[in-house]
């Protein structure tokens, strides 16, 4: 039962997780001290991502790279903030399931593990029980045997107790 819950749950959070990032990409896009950072943050957030990409199609990459304009540097920006936003509500999901996973996995190593010691506790105990019966058959065995030598016990002969 608590398994879909928990599915649900984390389902639930992705899908709410998305809206959530649109608000944030608006609202960062809008707070002016909030917007300078994010604007600088695009900026080379766009060099690095342009000098990479020159570097893999072997173009020079010692040219200047022209910046953003601001409202697609804040666009960029928001956009970016929005995706981390998502990624890490996913990956906290993951991260629980993953968890949650781990510790069922554990609870049910611990129950086979308890499983196994009664198991073992049961055969030592079969074993010291085989042995003393073994002693208790060997010395009713040995008592027989002196008592049949001195004649003060008879074994009864197994036609005799046919005949009964």
């Amino acid at each position: 039962m608590v398994l879909p819950l928990v599915k649900l749950g984390t389902l639930a959070l992705k899908t709410a997780c998305k809206p959530i990032a649109n608000r944030l990409k608006k609202e960062a896009s809008l707070h002016p001290r909030f917007r300078q950072h994010i604007i600088n943050f695009a900026q080379a957030n766009h060099r690095l991502t342009t000098q990479i990409q020159r570097r893999i199609y072997g173009h020079r990459t010692d040219v200047e790279i022209r910046p953003l304009n601001e409202e697609k540097a804040v666009q960029a920006a928001a956009d970016l903030i929005g995706e981390v936003f998502v990624f890490a509500v996913a990956g906290a999901a993951v991260i629980f399931e993953v968890q949650r996973s781990a510790k069922s996995d554990a609870r049910k190593e611990e129950a086979r593990a308890h499983e196994m010691q009664l198991l073992r506790q049961k055969d030592e105990d079969l074993a010291r029980e085989v042995e003393a019966l073994k002693q208790r058959f060997e010395e009713l065995e040995q008592l027989a045997k002196e008592q049949a030598k001195s004649g003060s016990y008879h074994l009864p002969s197994p036609k005799a107790s046919k005949h009964n």
